[in-house]
């Protein structure tokens, strides 16, 4: 195929195909076809390999001469971005030894539900809460931002309420129902940053506030701080764990600081939902929370630096505490054939823990 041939591949028709395969991402790498990950697992298209021209040319057709500047300037470009009749994407560039490297996220329009996206019954509980801090955790791409979408849809259909959102870059748009939204891009301009957002954010009057990636200290001293003062806000880390949570809050800050953050945390803490996406049998994903629900145990163990003994109050009358630890997750799915042992252990925090309790299933 000649390159003229190769350059009529138009990036709009290319993402609308993609959608078609239920897929999540799309990558364009120079040297390579179009690739997509299907249920955790990259596959190519079976078209052309791509060159950096080409790579460039559609990268730069979605984008606007202010995007362009700031890409050629850091190298480095996140944006979201909506196609008529196509759908919602989240997109990185990045320079590579090649040329332009571009990676595209599928995201929904329409925002599931709590029971459409099967989560636990307890989150319709949990986002009645008047104040305090939910944080929803995982690697990328095991479904954060759904699930924090799921729990803002809820608010929004049984509540009035303002509901302040500063993402980077914003992801589900939210239409207000009951409740009132105003979502802010930090990759986009509408604010400086997380921290000067969150800074202003309790001057317009929110009820809930969602912080796209709590990155660095001054943005998490200002979401325990917002939680204290009688307001919901939810957060996202990178972490594989409940309690791996909490100690990676607490070890962002400076050892005199720590005594007070965990004072803080203790009080305001309201859940962590510690989330990853496992293959299922027969394709598609399936998710695994580990919940862990704040109470007095639990909050006297942050406050007197006992993190390590959280999981184990996740495992005791778990019926009345509505806590599940991800190997319980995990046990369940294999009961129920859904997921395969050698998913459930490469996926697992705990696999020697794992281990013993499946070596009979």
């Amino acid at each position: 195929m000649s390159k003229d041939e190769k350059k009529t591949i138009d990036i709009k028709k290319l993402l609308k195909s993609v959608l078609h395969f239920d897929s999540s991402d799309l990558h364009l790498v120079p040297g390579s076809e179009p690739q997509i990950r299907i249920d955790k697992e990259l596959k190519p298209l079976n078209l052309p390999v791509l060159d950096a021209d080409e790579i460039e040319e559609m990268a730069y057709a979605l984008i606007e001469d202010k995007q362009k500047k700031l890409f050629e300037e850091d190298n480095e470009l996140d944006f979201s971005f909506e196609l008529d009749n196509i759908g919602r994407f989240r997109a990185n560039y990045y320079r590579t030894i090649s040329g332009i490297g571009c990676a595209f996220r599928m995201i929904p329009i329409d925002i599931p539900t709590l029971e459409e996206y099967n989560n636990n019954p307890i989150f319709k509980e949990l986002v009645k809460k008047e104040k305090g801090l939910i944080l929803v955790t995982g690697p990328t791409g095991s479904g954060k931002s759904t699930t924090l979408a799921s729990m803002l849809h809820e608010i929004n259909i049984t509540e009035r309420r303002h509901i302040i959102t500063i993402e980077d870059p914003v992801e589900f748009v939210h239409t207000n129902i009951k409740s009132l939204f105003s979502q802010r891009d930090v990759s986009e301009g509408d604010t400086a940053s997380f921290a000067t957002a969150l800074k202003y954010a309790l001057r317009q009057d929110p009820d809930v506030i969602l912080i796209g990636e709590m990155r660095d200290k001054e943005t998490i001293s200002a979401a325990l701080t917002a939680a204290e003062t009688g307001h919901l806000v939810f957060g996202t880390l990178h972490t594989n764990s409940a309690p791996g949570t909490i100690n990676r809050i607490i070890d962002v800050f400076d050892a005199g600081e720590q005594p007070q953050i965990r004072a803080q945390l203790s009080s305001s803490l309201v859940s962590v939902i510690a989330q990853s996406l496992i293959p299922r049998i027969g394709g598609g994903k399936v998710a695994t929370q580990e919940v862990l629900i704040s109470n007095p145990a639990v909050n006297n163990l942050i406050r007197e630096d006992k993190v390590h003994q959280i999981y184990s109050q996740m495992q005791l009358n778990q019926n009345e505490t509505h806590m599940t630890t991800q190997t319980d997750e995990l046990v369940g799915l294999l009961q129920k054939k859904i997921i395969t042992k050698e998913h459930a252990l490469k996926n697992s925090n705990r696999p020697e823990e794992l281990i013993k309790i499946i070596v009979n299933l």
